[in-house]
C-alpha cells in the first residue's frame, strides 16, 4: 500500500449525511464506522455517530469524515485536518517526528483502539495533522 495524504473533515452530528452526498458528487465506495461498533466507552446516545468515515473515488482520491462526539469541544477553526495513513512504518514514523519538531503533539503516537499506531499533532505552522500507521 503507497502513503496516502488526504483531508479528514470534523462535524457535529451529520458526517453520514455528508459522506452520503460527497458519494453522490464524486461516487466511489463509502465505508461507515461508528462509535458504538467501535468499542470505545462513550455515551450510548451518540454511538450511532461516525467515528469514521472513508469515501475512496474511483478518480484516485479519498475524503475522510467523523462526527465530533460530546466530550470533545468543537473548534469551528477546525474542521479540517490533514490524515496520512498508509503501512510504511518507518516512513509515516520520520514524518511524524519531523512536523512535530516545533509543534504541539495533541495525542502522542500510540496503538489506538481499531488496531493501527494513531497520533495527532500541530505543526509549528498552526496545521494539523493526523498520521495512521496501517496494523502497527
Amino acid at each position: 500500500m503507497a502513503v496516502i495524504l488526504n483531508p479528514y473533515i470534523h462535524l457535529i452530528d451529520n458526517a453520514r449525511e455528508a459522506l452520503e452526498y460527497y458519494r453522490l458528487v464524486f461516487g466511489g465506495e463509502l465505508v461507515l464506522s461508528t462509535f458504538g461498533g467501535s468499542g470505545m466507552p462513550m455515551d450510548p446516545s451518540e454511538s450511532e455517530k461516525i467515528m469514521h468515515g472513508q469515501l475512496t473515488t474511483t478518480s484516485g482520491f479519498t475524503i475522510m469524515a467523523s462526527d465530533t462526539p460530546s466530550f470533545i469541544e468543537p473548534n469551528p477553526g477546525r474542521t479540517v485536518e490533514i490524515s496520512i495513513s498508509g503501512d510504511a512504518a518507518d516512513e509515516l514514523r520520520g514524518y511524524w517526528d519531523k512536523l512535530a519538531d516545533g509543534g504541539e503533539i495533541e495525542q502522542p503516537l500510540v496503538q489506538a483502539p481499531w488496531g493501527d499506531t494513531f497520533g495527532m499533532l500541530v505543526d509549528r505552522f498552526g496545521i494539523a495533522w493526523m498520521i495512521n500507521i496501517l496494523g502497527s
